[in-house]
């Protein structure tokens, strides 16, 4: 399953690690959140090799396995709540904060793959 909007506004604070993917100051970036790299959907076992063919990853310049860790909000029944998400990959952490029926679907525990990739302008 992939979370991807375009129109919903949010608030996104992600680590990218700058030495393997350098990033600046008004770069702008697709980024889709996924639970697996399979383009059909189907679950993973979370492991990653080079050599597979065919995934969500093949159009993306950047991929990370994570973590949600925290889920923090007012009101969790509330669809007009503003609701953050904390995911940990490995270490580099993100915060997305947003409307909670943007959110829908995310819990505390659950894998995400995070893929970026710059937009030439």
């Amino acid at each position: 399953k992939a979370v991807v909007s375009t129109q919903s506004t949010g608030d996104l604070i992600l680590d990218v690690n700058t030495q393997i993917y350098p990033v600046v100051l008004r770069d702008k970036f697709r980024l889709l959140l996924a639970t697996t790299l399979q383009e059909d959907g189907a679950p993973d076992d979370g492991s990653y090799t080079a050599s597979l063919e065919g995934t969500r990853a093949d159009t993306f310049e950047y991929v990370m396995y994570g973590r949600i860790y925290r889920i923090e909000g007012d009101d969790f029944g509330d669809s007009n709540a503003i609701l953050s998400a904390y995911i940990s990959y490995g270490g580099l952490l993100m915060r997305l904060k947003g409307a909670a029926n943007n959110l829908h679907g995310m819990e505390v525990g659950q894998t995400v793959y995070l893929l970026m990739k710059k937009l030439a302008f």
